[in-house]
């Protein structure tokens, strides 16, 4: 899939391995303005040209159809995850081969970052961030823990790889260690240098909700909880509030000195400007598809999932650009590199590719594809819906404590946020007010005296403003705490449950009451569940498929204290059997008898890769990897169901039906008929039974043409009635249908002249004694005896056929018709008169008559 001369050139300039660069890889590296987009439908990327906006080459990627994917990428490197498998692979630019692979937990939760020869993967859930040897994929020195629940991990321009902790509310910067100068191996991975922390900043209260986007030179921090945006820049830590209706998201990467806050519940932007100034401008259309708006080269880019559409807009916030692509559709990932905005939607065919001048080129992806051309263009979206009502969020559920040392452990279940999402959560009680993430619903609240009877409430917050709270069970704080449960293990299962495990915890001569189970995810921190033994399943459903979460276990015991929280378990992945295939349409196979043929859209995999698909027809049943199947051998003119599940690692999912009709042979309905003198033509209706159906038309021994709307055939005898058949012909057989059609008779008109000067023989216009003028004989030849009469010249007369005879002259052509053929006419019955004498209809062609 990679043409000859492109490869040519990519070793010419690239070199012979990834990190040995020559002269001829620098230029490259500089002047190529390119990008790697990530087609899922193909399970391929594409090298695309921003300058010339075309598809330069084309790599294939193994066993990853239908996968998202994750593309790292610098000039020279190219690192990807695989968010289906988990699988981490390094492609060297300069053979275009994968040269390595490593393993990581599927699903969302786990990123790879680069800058340089620097490679780093962040373990979100654990709280880990590994440095890996982008050569080989292995660690490189050790690794830097944080607490679970983690968020950020994006090179800023200076190459520092920032790392926000919501549990503490800070951001933090790390440096990567110098590469050695061979590729570390498993076998030389001890010693030598690890990265480092080399500062941390507060931004924050902890447990606050906090997105991360890298600049050209610190990071910029969004406090959703608070609804505020911190900057770093060197030693200087800026924060504004912002006037946001709802929680903001930001893009991973900013260039330039404005930060463009998205808020899409309000298809609002917020600009924050590096001297602490806000501006806001609104994204047309409806619905909360937005995603965050890219600053680029003086713009704001803001792309709209719900229809493929990006939205771009100037520095004061004006509308200036729609930007809409042929065929785009699903998620839109917008990425600023060398010095051009690449727009890819995965899930199409289509890219575009911006510059800074702001000209937008459509890149096709499947360009020069020996496979097959474009795919049919995706149907129009369908209308946004309508705005549900929205009010302020209910009261928050479960709201427990369990109380520690001086501290209590306060956890709930998400609010219902009526129509608008939530911002955050109050805590109060003991005189502290905690504001807490969305997604942060456990907390501790410290600086609590042991002793004292505390109760504490929560109440959810959104756009409308502050919901009911809910109040806590009691709590006594005491230093009288259990000990934490150990080896905590978490397992999940095809039925969509996870099932979490701990050893019974010491409760210090008291005995344990329960066990609060909480789970973490990316930027996240939530109460599970809680349970008097020490296994706790958590129901299908209540964690989201696909995303990577851990677990903490806090004792409790029979007086209400609680213990620090458990180290975090294994991380688990959530799955369970796919969802039902979307968007399952049967069809006729045209062109082949007893098959139809299905397509559908990809089933949600519910955190398992979907590796086949069960198609059942009419009691077959085939098995395929694509999202289509034909099936054969049904039967003609059969009216089947379709039924097509999905598979994963937890077995079939949901069924799709459709029903199809086999072709059918076709069917013939005369609907009229005209006739000439010399041809028949007819006119019918066919049904073609769902196939492609071809039409002929026979009478007398010959064959007509036409289309299977009207037929003709010609060369027939004038007067005569003919059996006429016509046949439509498919894949599943013939139809014909039968009339009869009579041809219309010829006449022709005598004609006569008188001989030359000084003949005294008179043709024409009266009797002459032994002659008579335009005679007809009996016989073909001009026997008097055998005279039968004369025509009046100018007299029309029916033809019913030619026959030799003997030789005539035509004066009246100057003898151009002297001919030996006569006409058999319908004079006095039938008789016989010379063709020179007798102009017959229609253009006087003796070879229409048939021979007598």
């Amino acid at each position: 899939m990679v043409t000859i001369g492109t490869v040519s050139a990519l070793l010419a300039a690239m070199g012979l391995t990834v990190l040995n660069l020559g002269y001829a890889d620098n230029a490259v590296a500089n002047f190529d303005a390119s990008s790697w987009l990530w087609s899922t439908a193909r399970s391929e990327l594409a090298r695309v040209n921003g300058i010339t906006a075309k598809v330069d080459t084309r790599v294939e990627v193994p066993q990853a159809k239908r996968h998202q994917m994750q593309v790292a990428q610098t000039d020279r490197l190219l690192v990807l995850r695989d968010l289906n498998t988990g699988q981490v692979s390094a492609l060297d630019l300069a053979t275009l081969q994968i040269t390595a692979t490593t393993r990581t937990t599927p699903g969302l939760g786990v990123n790879v970052a680069l800058h340089e020869d620097a490679a780093f993967v962040v373990d979100a859930v654990q709280g880990v961030v590994r440095q890996l040897d982008p050569r080989s994929l292995v660690p490189v020195g050790e690794p830097i823990q944080y607490p679970p629940g983690i968020t950020g991990g994006a090179f800023d321009g200076k190459g520092r790889l920032w790392i926000a902790v919501p549990s503490e509310g800070t951001v933090s910067a790390i440096t990567a260690a110098k590469l050695p100068d061979q590729p570390a191996s498993a076998a030389n991975t001890d010693g030598g240098l690890s990265p480092k922390q080399i500062r941390t900043h507060t931004v924050a209260d902890g447990a606050h909700e906090l997105v991360v986007s890298t600049l050209d030179d610190g990071v910029a921090v969004l406090d959703r909880t608070a609804g505020a945006l911190v900057t770093v820049r060197g030693d200087e830590v800026r924060k504004v509030a912002l006037p946001a209706a709802g929680p903001g998201t930001l893009p991973a990467r900013t260039s330039g000195a404005r930060v463009p806050v998205t808020v899409p519940d309000a298809r609002t932007v917020h600009v924050v400007g590096d001297d602490g100034t806000v501006t806001e401008f609104t994204v047309p259309g409806a619905g909360a598809g937005l995603e965050p708006a890219v600053a680029w080269s003086g713009r704001f880019y803001c792309a709209d999932e719900t229809g493929g559409v990006i939205y771009a807009f100037d520095g004061d916030g004006q509308l200036v650009d729609t930007i809409k692509g042929r065929g785009s559709r699903g998620p839109v990932e917008l990425e600023v590199r060398e010095n051009h905005l690449f727009i890819n939607t995965p899930d199409s065919s289509t890219a575009r590719v911006v510059d800074d001048k702001h000209k937008v080129s459509e890149v096709d992806k499947y360009a020069n594809d020996v496979l097959g051309g474009d795919p049919p263009p995706a149907p129009p979206p369908p209308p946004p819906p309508k705005k549900p009502q929205v009010g302020k969020p209910g009261a928050p559920r479960n709201v427990t404590a369990a109380a520690g040392d001086a501290s209590a452990r306060v956890s709930w279940r998400a609010a219902p946020s009526n129509g608008a999402e939530i911002t955050r959560y109050v805590v109060e009680g003991g005189g502290k007010q905690l504001e807490v993430g969305a997604n942060q619903r456990a907390v501790d609240v410290t600086g609590l005296t042991n002793g004292e009877t505390y109760r504490f409430t929560v109440h959810a917050v959104n756009a409308k403003g502050a919901g009911p709270s809910r109040t806590s069970n009691p709590v006594v704080p005491t230093a009288e705490v259990p000990d934490a449960p150990t080896e905590v293990t978490a397992q999940e299962r095809p039925d969509g449950t996870v099932r979490v495990r701990w050893p019974a915890a010491d409760g210090q001569g008291a005995k344990i009451g329960k066990y609060v189970v909480t789970a973490a995810s990316a930027g996240a921190n939530a109460p599970a569940g809680e349970t008097k033994g020490t296994e706790l399943v958590v129901p299908a459903g209540e964690l989201e498929y696909g995303r990577q979460y851990a677990f903490t276990v806090v004792a409790v015991n029979d007086r209400g204290a609680g213990s620090k929280a458990s180290p975090v378990s294994n991380t688990v992945v959530p799955f369970t059997a796919p969802e039902r295939p979307a968007d399952l349409r049967a069809a006729t196979v045209p062109d082949r008898p007893g098959a139809v043929v299905a397509d559908w859209t990809p089933a949600v995999d519910n955190g398992r890769p979907v590796t086949k698909y069960q198609v059942e027809v009419g009691g077959k049943t085939v098995e395929v990897t694509d999202t289509r199947a034909t099936v054969d051998g049904l039967g003609n003119g059969q009216n089947v169901t379709v039924t097509v599940k999905a598979v994963n690692e937890a077995g079939p999912g949901g069924a799709a039906t459709d029903t199809a009709r086999t072709v059918a042979e076709p069917r013939v309905t005369v609907t009229g008929s005209s006739t000439t003198a010399t041809s028949v033509t007819v006119n019918v209706t066919v049904d073609a039974g769902g196939g492609q159906a071809t039409c002929t038309i026979t009478a007398d021994g010959r064959t007509g043409k036409g289309n299977c709307t009207s037929l003709s055939i010609a060369g027939l005898s004038p007067g005569t009635s003919y059996p006429v058949t016509v046949t439509a012909a498919n894949a599943a057989g013939q139809g014909t249908a039968k009339t009869t059609a009579t041809t219309k008779p010829l006449y022709g008109t005598a004609t006569c002249v008188n001989g030359p000067d000084g003949d005294q023989r008179t043709y024409c216009d009266k009797d002459v004694d032994g002659r008579n003028g335009n005679e007809v004989f009996e016989v073909p030849r001009q026997d008097n005896d055998r005279q039968a009469g004369w025509a009046r010249p100018g007299t029309r007369w029916q033809a019913y056929c030619k026959v030799k005879g003997e030789h005539v002259d035509s004066w009246i052509y100057n003898d151009q018709k002297a001919s030996t053929w006569w006409v058999r006419i319908n004079y006095s019955g039938k008789n016989y008169i010379p063709w020179s004498w007798l102009n017959l209809d229609g253009g006087d062609d003796i070879k229409v008559l048939p021979d007598c």
